[in-house]
């Protein structure tokens, strides 16, 4: 017995760091596109440098549903095993786009960028194999109820640390960002990631877990699918562009804050970067506080009543930084150990407060959009993962409009996206279809 609850606790550990792995490999994408943007051949260009950020989250579409079939046919440990194998190759791949392809030219653009996108994409394979792992795992390894949605609450709680800390580490390397700037300049988060994924895949191999038992399928051909609920359909949306809103609003206000020309956020050149880091590192570090709330109220206010009043209060938020005058104010930023006091717009400020209200919308919307479904609960999920793609669309079409006009006006993305959450919370969360049996 004890050497099961010794197992299970270094498990449980192991799982932690990979909830943070998520959110430190997801959150790498965007600091590190400001050094891409900003080399010669970018010409500045926003677009090209959030598309790391695309490649990460395109692989969501491609492996939503694949990573629960895996679940199915070979369990969770082996799943978990063969994600962090692949994320340690992504991470791999970006590190050797220091070093492949340095110093050619391929339609236009450096070579080694080819390689970077490349490994991004390979990492968000990874990062969506462990998405549907790591809930499920540490709910079985608290032994479901309110243990097992505890260890998950924690797991969320690393998720956003890591999310917290990822912009302000490749901030604080890079320094000022100039044309000679290179990936080589971040190495030693990259050095973390894949030593990380190592001893992660060992700790994994050598304990002991246990599959939860799985009910027997039917071979019979389901009369329905989630598809046919309309709440949920409408609730795939919600979370297609709420990941969108979630990875938008910091990623673009990092190029914003460490753009240092006439259309940039104004800072000194030489703390740009790394300012614009600690800006957007706290954004996640109001996530995590969000989420801890949340977690508190969760039981006693409706998802619903939740919904309406973060997406109410984060349009406010939003539409106040891109209409109120351009003025500098001071900020309290996380830095990783302590608070610091920075000069930055009243914009950024009012942005990073959205960090609260976005940091419980993705349980607010998959409750709402899960009620109801019965047996098609586990395929809606598989669905729901397809959706994060969301997260890589999105803040790519956004810094597109940034490039064509200014920073401040490529947020109507999400002002459009926060009304939409807004609709699903008030009216397109209603279950119109109870009516088909889920039994």
């Amino acid at each position: 017995m004890g050497t099961q609850k010794n197992g299970n606790v270094v498990a449980i550990i192991t799982m932690l760091f990979l909830f943070a792995m998520i959110s430190f490999v997801t959150n790498l994408a965007a600091p590190i596109g400001v050094i891409w943007k900003n080399q010669e051949a970018f010409e500045g260009s926003n677009f090209l440098g959030m598309l790391g950020n695309m490649m990460n989250f395109l692989a969501y579409l491609f492996m939503g549903i694949p990573a629960g079939k895996l679940l199915a046919k070979i369990g969770y440990k082996k799943t978990a095993l063969v994600a962090i194998a692949i994320g340690f190759f992504g991470v791999l791949i970006q590190f050797l786009s220091g070093i492949v392809g340095v110093g050619g030219v391929l339609c236009g653009l450096p070579a080694n960028f080819y390689v970077y996108l490349l490994g991004a994409f390979v990492a968000g394979f990874s990062v969506c194999m462990l998405n549907t792992v790591v809930n499920p795992m540490l709910n079985l390894l608290g032994g479901g109820g309110n243990r097992g949605n505890q260890l998950v609450q924690l797991g969320g709680t690393a998720n956003s640390l890591a999310g917290t800390l990822t912009p302000m580490l490749v901030g604080a390397l890079i320094g000022q960002v100039t044309k000679d700037t290179a990936i080589t300049d971040v190495n030693l988060v990259l050095y973390i990631a894949l030593c990380v994924f190592a001893a992660a895949f060992f700790a994994l191999a050598f304990i002991p877990i246990a599959d939860p038992e799985q009910a027997q399928a039917s071979t019979s051909k389901p009369e329905h699918s989630p598809w046919n609920f309309r709440h949920f359909v409408l609730g795939t949306v919600a979370i297609f562009v709420y990941v969108g809103i979630e990875v938008g609003i910091p990623g673009t206000l990092n190029f914003y804050l460490s753009d240092t020309s006439a259309n940039g956020g104004g800072l000194d050149p030489k703390s740009a970067t790394s300012i614009a880091g600690f800006v957007a590192g706290t954004y996640w570090f109001l996530m995590l506080i969000g989420r801890f709330f949340g977690s508190m109220i969760g039981g006693k206010v409706s998802s619903k009543t939740m919904l309406t009043c973060v997406a109410s209060c984060a349009i406010v938020l939003v539409a106040l930084s891109m209409f109120l005058p351009h003025t500098m104010t001071s900020m309290p930023v996380f830095t990783g150990s302590s608070f610091a006091v920075v000069d930055v717009p009243l914009a950024a400020l009012l942005l990073v407060l959205c960090g609260l209200c976005t940091s419980i919308m993705w349980g607010g919307i998959f409750n709402l959009a899960v009620e109801g479904l019965g047996k098609y609960t586990s395929a809606a999920s598989g669905i729901f993962m397809m959706m994060v793609v969301g997260g890589g669309i999105l803040p790519l079409l956004q810094n597109w409009i940034a490039d064509q006009t200014t920073y401040m006006s490529s947020y109507w993305v999400v002002i459009a996206g926060l009304a939409y959450i807004l609709y699903y919370a008030l009216r397109g969360s209603k279950n119109v279809n109870k009516n088909i049996p889920v039994d």
